[in-house]
């Protein structure tokens, strides 16, 4: 790897009965990640909003499968995932970061589900609303 280009995964495995997602890159750093995190921390619209605030807070997700994996260019992967979120599109550099980055990410998203209402442990449980895909929170302001 060069220093002016991104990492690169030379090793990608998808581990259905640990929900976990392996890679390694080229730079030698390798990350286990578990699909909870990738799921709650999807790069779409759907996850993320059109802004700064407009997050919706994903609840119910602690025992997410992956269903498969679609390749997107030769820059990211768009992972279908077993409670219907298909509009995800993680890109290299992205995955980096969830790896690099997950303890913080991690205790944020707990941080989240309590402030929203929720034992830590009962929002990665509970599904919101009527919605089984659990796309909003129902704690709106």
């Amino acid at each position: 790897m060069s220093s002016n280009s991104s990492p690169v995964p030379v090793s990608f495995k998808v581990r259905k009965v640990s929900r976990v997602v392996e890679i390694e890159f080229d730079d030698g750093a390798t990350f286990s990640l578990p699909f909870e995190l990738m799921r709650v921390y999807s790069p779409s619209a759907e996850v993320r909003g059109h802004g700064p605030g407009q997050e919706v807070l994903q609840t119910g997700k602690r025992n997410v499968g992956i269903d498969g994996i679609e390749p997107v260019g030769n820059y990211g992967v768009k992972p279908l995932f077993s409670d219907g979120h298909v509009s995800g599109i993680y890109t290299w550099d992205y995955l980096y970061q969830l790896g690099r980055d997950q303890g913080t990410m991690w205790a944020a998203y707990l941080q989240k589900l309590e402030d929203a209402g929720f034992t830590r442990e009962s929002g990665r449980d509970h599904e919101a609303g009527s919605d089984a895909g659990g796309h909003a929170c129902g704690h709106h302001p």
